[in-house]
């Protein structure tokens, strides 16, 4: 049988850092053990950083990878949706190619399994020869309950496109329907969601400017900029008196894992009253920072703090081309070791084992346990870097 062995200054096997470990491998990548080097005999490959499982990214916009540098940073997030809605067509070859593109530098970066938000199908024919697990988000958008029904089944018909590309791929992919955020869904279409969604990994926006508590709490605010490019004068949601998550969260009733993206702007409280509903009505609810995108639209970080003081369990995302400058976990651990001052095994846990659990492949990836086969990454021990090694 033909073992791999591996060895660097640090080894995470997916909940804590060690040294003086050997990682060994079966032929096809499966974890046979870890045991210390002087029982590992000979053929040690030895690497300077973190050997660590591959790495989860829970929240990416692989569709939009055309969209590398159009929008410019620090815009604020109203000016960078308007931009989005406004700026994304391209010809379909472009498209094709930036996919193509991004799919890749996921791939050489690490990453072994992507929460991907889509609108459309067009990132179904690289994901059916992608060697990344894909748990596709196909993201649902209507602002009235007229148009619910119809809007739903456009939104299974984008689904089913991505799920028969599925079929070909050489790993598993998973998808399902998900709102887009509390801006863009009206009641009924979140009902419908809900209905379509049991036991299922969700994913949704939440909370990345104040304004869409404002839109909530009075109807009024900044959103209505967004409302006029599709025509509405007002808003369509119904005035709640209380936070979008407040106001949205109860839709979801059929035991769902729900990620909550963002978060820039989530008040403790809300966090606090998120947890508890959660717990009280079967849900699993996971929140996903991507620190280099909320750098680039709003030059903000999410509340990190208050999210570990309330027991969280976090994962990392990147978001899209549009909104970072690369599509690089490394590199979002990079900024919360650097900018926030988390530690480097809790963000290793964030980027594995706690990714794969939140898209419920934690059979197979997200550590070093044996018969997984989770892909074996070095990096730097500054984030500075990730190489796929396996």
């Amino acid at each position: 049988m033909g073992y791999r062995k591996f060895k660097a200054d640090q080894l995470f096997d997916g909940y804590r850092l060690q040294t003086g470990q050997v990682l060994i491998t079966g032929e096809q990548g499966e974890v046979v053990e870890i045991v210390p080097e002087e029982e590992a005999g000979a053929d040690v490959q030895t690497f300077t950083g973190i050997l660590s499982p591959g790495l989860i990214n829970c929240h990416c916009h692989l569709e939009l990878s055309h969209l590398k540098g159009v929008i410019p940073p620090h815009t604020g997030l109203i000016e960078f949706l308007c931009s989005v809605v406004t700026k994304r067509g391209f010809p379909a070859e472009v498209i094709q190619e930036a996919i193509a593109a991004a799919e890749q530098e996921l791939y050489r970066g690490g990453i072994v399994a992507v929460g991907d938000i889509g609108n459309t199908a067009d990132t179904a024919a690289v994901k059916s020869r992608s060697r990344i697990r894909w748990q596709n988000f196909t993201e649902v958008l209507s602002f009235t309950d007229a148009n619910a029904a119809e809007q739903v089944v456009h939104y299974k018909e984008v689904a089913e496109a991505l799920v028969m590309a599925a079929e070909q791929a050489p790993v598993p992919h998973r998808t399902s329907l998900v709102p887009h955020a509390p801006y863009t869904i009206s009641p009924e279409t979140f009902r419908l969601i809900n209905q379509a969604t049991a036991g299922q990994v969700i994913s949704m926006h939440n909370q990345e400017h104040p304004a869409e508590d404002v839109l909530y709490k009075t109807g009024k605010g900044d959103y209505l900029r967004l409302f006029e490019i599709f025509g509405i004068t007002e808003s369509p949601f119904p005035v709640t008196g209380q936070s979008s998550i407040r106001s949205c969260l109860p839709y979801f009733t059929n035991g769902q894992t729900v990620l909550l993206i963002h978060n820039t702007y989530m008040p403790e409280e809300d966090v606090i009253w998120a947890n508890l509903y959660a717990q009280e009505n079967g849900l699993e609810l996971v929140y996903c920072l991507c620190p280099n995108a909320n750098r680039y639209i709003e030059n903000k970080l999410p509340p990190v703090e208050q999210f570990q003081r309330q027991g969280c369990r976090l994962v990392l995302g990147t978001d899209s081309y549009s909104s970072n400058w690369q599509l690089s976990i490394a590199a979002e651990m990079r900024t919360l070791h650097q900018e926030a001052g988390i530690p480097a095994d809790v963000l290793l846990q964030m980027a594995t084992s706690n990714g794969a659990r939140a898209l419920r492949w934690e059979d197979a990836l997200g550590s070093f346990e044996q018969g997984k086969q989770p892909g074996v990454v070095l990096l730097a021990a500054d984030f500075s870097n990730a190489e796929r090694l396996l």
